[in-house]
């Protein structure tokens, strides 16, 4: 059963399940698949508990102040006010809070008793068993964007078009095209990526082909998500400043030919972008690539569930690593936190490659003593976190720096708690100038911190 279906028949709207899977922060391969379709603990939870559920419901679309949620849920006013200011709860000029905070999910946060709803969800699902690790928001998110696609109704009853073209931006190794192919899934499309040769005029297997030919193939072909790597320097706009390949320029303009007709071939162009600022501003009008998806490096719990995840990967229980996880209890989230606490903008491929480097270390270490006692920490942790480290550059500091702005102006009111802990993360590598001292001695104190 889908989630649409069940909502209408329970007369709960989807958006009111979607706040609540947040708020109680019940993980996704618990409720729903990929394809929005329900799983039987969640089907049963919703049915036993319908009158809690629109209690939550009618609370969530109600606009309240602090007072209001203190009084609904008998908790002390500043405690619920660090609440939402830790959510950024979205605020009205006249003090209200909008209906996206609920005053439930607050009570949950300060402690309230809500044991009936995990009661449902005994058996948690092991990292290996899920879609994704984290990224709810960005899911439900995406979800949301890609509505026309997942039901009918916002075009028959509202003329709401399916967009033609995504852009999906973000730093380097934030999952762009993890994302891309999980978007092919939920719209039920095939995935094919733009390759590099297709750009101008080439030969494939001994025939002359061109943009214009793999464009045209592609439209020709069943619900097709096409895929275009470096979208934003390929689209990017000419100027007096900044000269565009004649290569580029004439697959942009291939593009903005065949844009309209995208949507009545089932196809749809999803372009990965570090920053939007420079693609041509011809491309992002409405009915063309107007939805911009902002892609986020992971937070600090995503960072310890991608550890354990790729720490764990395709290992049997009798596997010799395994074997050492247990032993030092690193099979369990709790032991990667503290390393985790240190990986602040780390991307996706940041923490693949400091799995990486510390599963060849402690290999090394067995290989030298051949024992499984192999105490997993302090220089073993360090030495790899050293080493998935020299992808941090200055550089990719910048176009995190670039990404925040971009957000900001973009995304914003989408993501305001991701977007405020990514800049605090970012806050880390900031220089802090050293004060000069006109008279004194010189010692080796660290006035600043790490860049």
């Amino acid at each position: 059963m889908k989630l649409a279906v069940l909502a209408k028949e329970l007369k709960i709207s989807s958006e009111s399940f979607i706040k609540f899977i947040q708020d109680f922060d019940l993980e996704l391969s618990e409720c729903i698949t990929t394809s929005f379709d329900v799983k039987k603990d969640f089907e049963k939870f919703a049915r036993e508990n319908i009158a809690f559920l629109k209690k939550y419901e009618t609370d969530l679309e109600q606009n309240k102040s602090i007072e209001d949620i203190a009084g609904n849920i008998h908790q002390p006013t500043d405690k619920v006010a660090g609440v939402i200011e830790a959510d950024k709860g979205k605020l009205f000029d006249n003090g209200m809070y909008k209906s996206s905070v609920s005053s439930f999910g607050i009570d949950h946060k300060l402690g309230g008793n809500y044991q009936f709803v995990y009661n449902y969800f005994g058996k948690k699902s092991s990292l290996a068993e899920r879609d994704f690790i984290g990224y709810r928001d960005l899911f439900f998110f995406i979800s949301k964007t890609l509505d026309p696609f997942i039901n009918l109704t916002p075009l028959t009853d509202w003329g709401i078009n399916k967009p033609a073209g995504i852009i999906l931006y973000g730093p380097p190794g934030s999952g762009k095209i993890f994302w891309a192919t999980k978007i092919a899934e939920i719209v039920g499309y095939q995935f094919k990526e733009v390759k590099k040769y297709y750009f101008g005029t080439s030969f494939v297997d001994g025939n002359k082909t061109s943009f214009n030919d793999f464009l045209v193939q592609m439209m020709k072909e069943k619900k097709v998500l096409l895929f275009m790597e470096d979208f934003d320097d390929i689209m990017s706009e000419r100027s007096d400043a900044k000269s565009v390949s004649s290569c580029d320029e004439e697959t942009k303009e291939m593009v903005l030919h065949y844009i309209d007709h995208f949507e009545q071939e089932d196809l749809l162009m999803v372009g990965s972008a570090t920053s939007v600022v420079e693609i041509d501003r011809e491309l992002l009008a409405p009915g063309r690539f107007d939805v911009m998806i902002p892609i986020f490096p992971p937070n600090a719990r995503e960072r310890s569930e991608m550890i354990l995840y790729y720490m764990t990967e395709n290992l049997t229980k009798d596997a010799l690593l395994m074997k050492i996880l247990v032993k030092n209890n690193a099979d369990h989230l709790p032991f990667w936190e503290e390393i985790s606490s240190k990986m602040k903008v780390f991307s996706n491929t940041m923490i693949i490659d400091f799995t990486q480097s510390l599963k060849k270390r402690i290999r090394s270490r067995y290989l030298k003593n051949s024992s499984e006692d192999i105490k997993i920490e302090g220089k073993l942790l360090e030495s790899a976190l050293r080493e998935a480290s020299t992808k941090l550059t200055e550089e990719y500091l910048n176009q995190v720096a670039d990404f925040i702005q971009d957000v900001s102006v973009n995304n914003y009111d989408d993501f305001p708690k991701r977007l405020a802990a990514l800049k605090d993360e970012l806050e880390n590598y900031k220089v802090v100038e050293a004060p000069v001292k006109a008279i004194g001695f010189t010692h080796n104190e660290d006035h600043g911190k790490q860049k």
